[in-house]
């Protein structure tokens, strides 16, 4: 089995914790069912009752169904290649805050899950660490397995837990341990199994033996905690979507890493030959003619430069989008959209300039633009506390938008950007020269000045100058995969208000994740719908932090197509 940290020297075991939740008292139960109606009696046994441990007999049958379920899961796994993102960021412990961020790594590539684990790296570097130890990437790929190979009666023993819901899922748990002689690292910990067809959607724990001394290779092999989750996003198919590890502890002479990490896979549709599918659409004849727009007028040098800009800036989406790097167009493009609108009224931009925002999917701080689209990293709109926040990032982009940039327009040609999705983050680059950023900011206060957020810019401030304060640690976050790191003007970080990191009614920025939710299978965004909650101190406003997320599992529900309409005439595309 894959390793997640490979260590020179041995180091210290690190222990894990349980929680335990206790009932009633048997004295406590009788005196509440005295009190309670006939019917809230009836009710409370029917509860009771699927809340009690099956029999031995039907515990058998389930442990029988869940070991070949799994199996048939792990095998569903193999024609899949999505795009898995780890971001980790190594922590100490602050007084005031908590834990805090101290550097950072990040990860991104394609995974391949044929044969021996492998992740194609989309980056330059993909094994990051110390002189002492280093984060192996397909270590983290390799926490979507509770046990890839050897997962059945012969290594591992089931005791049963309890009924839980994940969300709308109703959910077995059991608790996980390797038999005495199974050797080689196994999986110990709970697992949720949905009470359906017996698929395990989530589990939690880690790989024992947690470390493996080899005198021959001198190094160690160091398993770490995890939390991975699936996704229901087919009929019958629960695909890996999420995974949250930690460890925290004091350092060590050998330098053992605490540190906390988030792992995304998502685009399990985008697989080769998704394209092709696109031929074989039926497309419905317009009932009137199509005008010939050449006789109606020819192009003038300029507007065919547009035009040719047009089709540069089409290319270029349509090759992000069709390898997973860039979200399809949704309600969050909406939301965003709404704020360039309100930045071109109040700035009276002719109606032919048609700015409008994508999402790029990566956990990295950037934005930039490509024609008259502007892009933000998902990263980026997760940590933004507010929309004036907001608005001042994307007047940057509107004013590098409308600088027009010649060395783009080569992407015009499609062959240019028949490139595999390791080849992108090589090969294409829409990062704004240092002239430019300057002269892009002072374009941007002009509108934002003028807009409906001019009263409010020094929360954008304010989110620059916590940026600013962490940018010695987060040198990964903030460094962009295609686009511009965040510019720090001047003129917002001197309206800002001096930085109150004890403060819990100051929020500069939000915790990574605070605010858009990824869709494992079409690579979509949406917005999270969590409830808000009551800040106790300072160590809960956690910027740009790593913090753990809990999905709210749902089942798939297979959508039925429209009723058919009146006969209409069609034509397939060649």
């Amino acid at each position: 089995m894959r390793i997640l940290v490979r260590m020179v020297l041995l180091a210290a075991v690190v222990g894990g914790s349980c929680l335990e939740v206790q009932g009633l008292s048997a004295a406590q139960a009788r005196t509440t069912l005295a009190l309670d109606s006939p019917s809230t009696v009836d009710e409370k046994n029917a509860r009771d009752n699927e809340q009690a441990p099956p029999t031995a007999s039907k515990l058998d049958e389930m442990i029988d169904r869940i070991f070949k379920r799994e199996h048939v899961e792990v095998a569903a796994f193999d024609p899949y290649a999505p795009i898995i993102e780890t971001y980790i960021q190594k922590v100490r412990f602050d007084q005031v805050l908590g834990t805090v961020p101290k550097s950072d790594y990040y990860f991104l590539g394609q995974a391949d899950f044929r044969g021996r684990l492998k992740i194609h790296s989309m980056t330059a570097n993909s094994r990051k660490g110390s002189l002492m130890w280093s984060f192996e990437p397909a270590g983290f790929l390799q926490m979507i397995y509770i046990d890839r190979g050897e997962f059945d009666r012969a290594h591992y023993k089931f005791e049963y837990v309890k009924r839980e819901f994940l969300g709308e899922v109703r959910c077995i748990a059991f608790d996980v341990s390797p038999l005495p002689k199974a050797r080689g690292a196994r999986f110990i910990g709970r697992i949720w199994v949905e009470d359906q067809d017996y698929t395990i959607v989530h589990f939690s724990g880690t790989y024992s033996p947690s470390i493996h001394f080899s005198l021959k290779h001198f190094e160690d092999e160091y398993y770490l905690h995890f939390s991975s989750w699936r996704i229901n996003v087919k009929s019958g198919l629960w695909l890996p979507s999420y995974i949250y590890s930690q460890e925290l502890h004091k350092p060590t002479f050998f330098g053992n890493p605490s540190y906390k990490s988030f792992t995304h896979l998502w685009g399990y549709k985008l697989k080769p030959g998704s394209r092709e599918e696109e031929l074989n659409r039926l497309l419905v004849e317009s009932p009137s003619p199509i005008k010939d727009e050449a006789a109606q007028h020819d192009r003038s040098p300029l507007e065919a430069q547009r035009e040719w800009r047009h089709v540069a800036e089409n290319n270029v989406l349509e090759l992000l989008e069709r390898i997973g790097l860039l979200a399809p167009q949704g309600q969050v493009d909406k939301l965003l959209n709404t704020i360039v609108n309100n930045l071109e009224v109040t700035n009276s931009f002719d109606e032919q300039i048609d700015l409008k925002c994508r999402v790029l999917l990566t956990s990295t701080l950037e934005m930039f633009s490509i024609g008259n689209t502007l892009v933000l990293s998902r990263g980026l709109i997760d940590a933004v506390p507010n929309e004036e926040t907001l608005a001042a990032l994307i007047a940057h982009a509107m004013a590098d938008a409308m600088l027009p940039k010649p060395n783009q327009d080569q992407y015009g040609f499609s062959d240019i950007l028949r490139l595999s999705p390791t080849e992108v983050l090589k090969r294409l680059s829409f990062e704004e020269g240092k002239i430019e950023s300057a002269q892009n900011n002072e374009k941007a206060m002009e509108l934002l000045k003028k807009s409906p957020y001019a009263s409010n810019l020094g929360n954008a401030g304010l989110f620059l100058k916590q940026l600013s304060s962490q940018a010695k640690a987060l040198k990964q976050l903030i460094s962009p995969q295609l686009g511009n790191e965040i510019y720090f003007a001047s003129q917002l970080l001197q309206a800002a208000p001096a930085l109150a990191p004890d403060n819990k009614s100051q929020i500069a920025a939000l915790p990574l994740g605070a605010r858009l939710k990824i869709d494992p299978w079409s690579a979509g965004v949406s917005l999270m719908k969590s409830k808000p909650m009551t800040l106790l101190s300072g160590r809960d406003k956690m910027p740009f932090a790593v913090t753990p997320l809990v999905p709210y599992l749902t089942r798939y529900v297979e959508v039925t197509a429209a009723p058919a309409g009146p006969k209409t005439t069609v034509a397939l595309n060649h």
